[in-house]
């Protein structure tokens, strides 16, 4: 069996390649796989604490982190084709002109 200590730092890995992905790049699809990255890396944080306790519980909140996951990206896909639609470009630092 492997250690919870090994998920955990895989964990911690993927967190934060998701947040340096964000912080670095402006590149709206890019923001959009850094927060997917990190999303995923709180689901292997939950499903490993649920293994080390041995309940399901985690494992029910990583199943509704996933269908929050879906949502937002379908979310985003759509305020990144507009984005594109508008400014034939994705980048996040072009798009003041769409604040209200």
């Amino acid at each position: 069996m492997i250690p919870a200590e090994t998920y955990l730092l895989l964990s911690a890995a993927i967190f934060c390649i998701g947040l340096f992905g964000i912080l670095t790049r402006r590149n709206a699809l890019i923001f959009l796989m850094s927060v997917e990255l990190m999303l995923n890396a709180a689901n292997i944080n939950l499903v490993a604490f649920s293994l080390q306790h041995g309940n399901l519980t985690g494992q029910v909140f990583s199943l509704f982190t996933m269908a929050l996951a879906a949502a937002e990206v379908a979310i985003g896909i759509g305020i990144i084709l507009v984005l594109y639609r508008n400014f034939t470009d994705v980048d996040v630092t072009k798009a003041t002109t769409m604040r209200w």
